[in-house]
């Protein structure tokens, strides 16, 4: 919306789904309270985007390097399809997978960086990874995910580039007689004189040294193209093996994504009753503390008691024997 400043757009579609309609009125409000009612009501055209797509968007708006990186690799793929180039696609799937698959970990980062985010067991980073491929095969979804604009998550479960380009399949046949535009069979002017001849039917040889030429030539069209049917037939066998390849592979990192959201979860339940057992035990030792200090206070006021009853008794014991000997004199 050119209504709309770059810096609200991008600060609205980096805000969290659940934070982004509040956003959104405040953005609004705002616009009001300038005097500005057209941009106040574009603004209040935007809608909030699902959570993979908003992780997109983090993506686009954080890193806009990484998401140029994806669409010269999208370029190249198409080219590639295009002229049909085994070797090339097969390089080429493969950078895709280690690309698609370094975006997703840096979606994470970017996610784990965001009070408001989701736990990282609960990111929809499958829906991430398909909208990324997504726009690898889709022209339109990748100007949404460039501008860091995007709705919802996109899916494409096709192959070669969308819109696909139009393949023309050549049987390599012998090809039957032309009717001219008159109705008359090829090779038979409209004057009912045969081609080759003139029209006191002595043959032409220059005519039928062209005919022989145009033959020869139609054959080497006819033979060009079953060899490039057969080269397009392997290509296609060979891409077809490596969609199959890609779909297990998809199939097993899918299973391990939620082996290791599970995992994740496991994980961070087990952390959850750590932290509550160690927050109990921290209380316990307080306590234990306080009473460890208790005993050596009343420890230490028992050795003064004691002391002192020592003291006293080792005073009677003193008179006691001086009044003793006292008596013993008086004697």
């Amino acid at each position: 919306m050119p209504d709309v400043p770059v810096e609200v757009v991008r600060r609205l579609y980096a805000t969290p789904p659940d934070r982004f309609v509040a956003a959104r009125d405040a953005a609004v409000a705002q616009a009001r309270e300038a005097g500005d009612p057209r941009t106040a009501r574009e603004i209040g055209r935007l809608r909030r985007p699902t959570v993979a797509a908003w992780l997109v968007n983090l993506l686009a708006i954080r890193r806009p390097e990484l998401v140029a990186d994806l669409a010269q690799l999208a370029d190249s793929l198409r080219a590639a399809q295009r002229d049909l180039r085994g070797g090339t696609l097969r390089e080429l799937s493969a950078q895709r997978r280690a690309v698609v698959g370094a975006l997703v970990a840096e979606v994470r980062k970017l996610a784990a960086a965001e009070p408001a985010a989701p736990p990282p067991g609960k990111l929809p980073l499958g829906e991430v990874e398909a909208t990324l491929n997504a726009a690898l095969s889709d022209a339109e979804v990748a100007e949404q995910v460039r501008a860091g604009r995007l709705l919802r998550a996109s899916h494409y479960a096709g192959f070669g580039e969308v819109p696909r380009p139009q393949l023309r399949l050549v049987t390599g046949g012998e090809e039957q007689p032309r009717a001219g535009r008159s109705g008359v069979p090829a090779g038979v002017a409209e004057s009912g004189v045969p081609e080759g001849a003139n029209e006191s039917g002595v043959p032409d040889r220059a005519a039928e040294r062209a005919d022989a030429r145009r033959a020869r030539e139609e054959r080497a069209a006819r033979a060009e193209r079953a060899k490039r049917r057969r080269t397009a037939t392997r290509e296609l066998e060979k891409a077809r093996t490596e969609l199959d390849r890609a779909g297990t592979e998809l199939t097993g990192a899918q299973r391990a994504e939620r082996d290791g959201a599970a995992t994740l979860d496991r994980i961070e339940t087990e952390l959850a009753e750590l932290e509550r057992r160690r927050a109990v035990a921290e209380q316990e030792l307080s306590r234990a503390r306080l009473a460890r200090r208790g005993a050596e206070r009343a420890l230490t006021a028992a050795r003064r008691r004691a002391g002192e009853v020592e003291a006293v008794l080792e005073a009677l014991d003193a008179e006691e024997g001086d009044a003793e000997a006292g008596d013993e004199r008086a004697d």
